[in-house]
């Protein structure tokens, strides 16, 4: 029965009808209407005020074979995936212009479409940007932007961090910080350098950060974001139960990574939101753990935060559950905690009010649900304890990047916020780290958890582990010194 069950959902999964394809027969993306990215920029021009022009680099072109995926900032306000791209936003007269390399026909020749200025009439068409030029003509027009009548309008340009893929702006400035560390490298960020060659061709130039204005516009999805993020939840999820289904003791965690990674490039995903974190035992007690490289052993737990990028939009969930497929008392107690610290968080979120509030009310919640109930150790209970009181569990906005833009700690939430709620405890004494993580959207009159479709009820965990698993039904093929069999 437990077979007829698992076939079945694979068989659901594979013949379950694919989304809207991503492109469109001319090669442009079709998740957003012209409309919607044309109102995007309307919002850059009204934030900038007509005494200001607002530059947006693209990300550049990257070397040997590696595929080029657009900067987030870029695709957000364009929707155009080629690279050295730039966008130039002109308060005074309201028209955007988009520069582009001319055209690379051997490239094309060797890798398909590459959208150029040669390109122009199309990408009018379908981005309602009012002209398309060539990339030499951008200095021109920098100095036909009011600089030969002075004062010179005022420049904005991003100064944040460039997403480009599995990044987010917390990992990149970090890796910035670390660059600037070491005295044999030490290379300015793209971003700085960008503004230097600004203020020493066009010194006239008042040049101010327009990351803020992009970041707020960011933190609230439309209808059509949403979409997509509610897909690359649901391709998160799927991985994850897949991963559970392929969990026994010897099994590698690098091999739970592989099964969710064919649920998500099955259906459609181009690349991974973030590196995936997969530790049993006590690696699960790093936080962001990569190396995956190490078998799960008997009575351990493992943990598992993934989730695919999914046509510029990522999601972030994350499951613990016992490899050998059942909690022990100990595991339970702790885990059954978490869980309805998790709901509690969900009850309490809604329009209007804090992060603050959410916390202080499901702490309050979570009080009186422990009257009464005990735990293997002082340890235990200490952790649960002070899992009351830590302020982290409300996490971080989601979107294009797992850890996206914006702020929704320390604000009125607003329908259309998307983040993480992820309640967790640590115990060091045994490096033991216990947590899940769903996503919630704030809709007009409450909240809807996109990843409550992932077993998290202990029972749930149990009979999804019990089911066959990917890894079981395809095992690895032994290393071989000559040709396969």
């Amino acid at each position: 029965m437990r077979l007829r069950t698992a076939g079945f959902l694979v068989l659901l999964l594979l013949i379950a009808p694919a989304p809207g394809e991503a492109q469109g027969s001319d090669g442009f993306q079709t998740d957003f209407t012209r409309e919607e990215l044309a109102a995007r920029r309307t919002r850059i021009l009204d934030a900038i005020g007509p005494q200001s022009i607002a530059i947006v680099q693209g990300a550049s072109g990257l070397p040997g074979f590696s595929v080029f995926r657009q900067s987030n900032d870029f695709y957000y306000l364009t929707g155009v995936e080629s690279a050295h791209a730039y966008l130039l936003l002109n308060g005074r007269t309201r028209r955007s212009t988009l520069y582009l390399p001319r055209r690379d026909a051997d490239r094309e020749r060797g890798e398909g479409k590459v959208f150029s200025v040669e390109d122009s009439l199309l990408l009018v068409q379908r981005t309602g940007i009012e002209q398309v030029r060539g990339l030499e003509r951008l200095s021109a027009d920098l100095v036909g932007a009011d600089l030969i009548r002075p004062p010179a309008m005022v420049l904005h340009t991003p100064l944040a961090p460039m997403e480009t893929g599995n990044d987010s702006r917390d990992e990149l400035l970090a890796a910035q910080a670390r660059v600037a560390a070491d005295p044999w490298d030490g290379r300015p960020a793209r971003e700085a350098h960008f503004v230097r060659l600004l203020k020493e061709r066009f010194p006239q130039f008042e040049v101010r950060d327009l990351s803020p204005v992009l970041d707020a516009m960011r933190t609230i999805k439309s209808p059509a974001e949403i979409a997509l993020i509610r897909r690359a939840t649901q391709l998160a999820g799927l991985g994850i139960m897949e991963a559970m289904r392929s969990t026994s003791p010897g099994v590698y965690e690098y091999q739970l990574d592989a099964a969710a990674k064919y649920v998500h490039y099955l259906n459609g995903a181009r690349g991974d939101g973030y590196a995936s974190i997969i530790g049993g035992g006590t690696n699960a007690f790093m936080g962001h753990y990569f190396r995956k490289s190490d078998p799960l052993r008997d009575g351990d737990l493992v943990l598992m935060d993934y989730a695919p990028d999914y046509r510029y939009y990522t999601s972030d969930v994350t499951r613990i559950w016992p490899v050998n497929g059942t909690f022990t008392p100990a595991q339970r107690a702790l885990y059954e905690f978490i869980v309805e610290y998790r709901d509690a968080f969900f009850r309490h979120i809604k329009p209007g009010v804090t992060s603050d509030e959410v916390l202080d009310r499901a702490a309050a919640e979570m009080k009186q649900w422990l009257v009464g109930r005990t735990f293997a150790s002082p340890a235990h209970l200490k952790a649960v304890q002070e899992g009351l009181a830590f302020r982290g569990h409300f996490q971080h906005p989601v979107g294009m990047a797992v850890h996206d833009v914006g702020r929704v700690r320390g604000v009125p939430l607003q329908p259309g916020m998307v983040f993480t709620i992820d309640p967790m405890i640590w115990i060091p004494e045994a490096r033991l780290y216990i947590r899940i993580e769903d996503v919630a959207l704030v809709t007009a009159d409450g909240v809807e958890n996109l990843s409550g479709f992932v077993p998290a009820r202990v029972a749930d965990v149990q009979r999804t582990i019990a089911e066959p698993g990917m890894v079981q039904m395809h095992k690895p093929v032994a290393p071989s010194n000559g040709p396969p069999e």
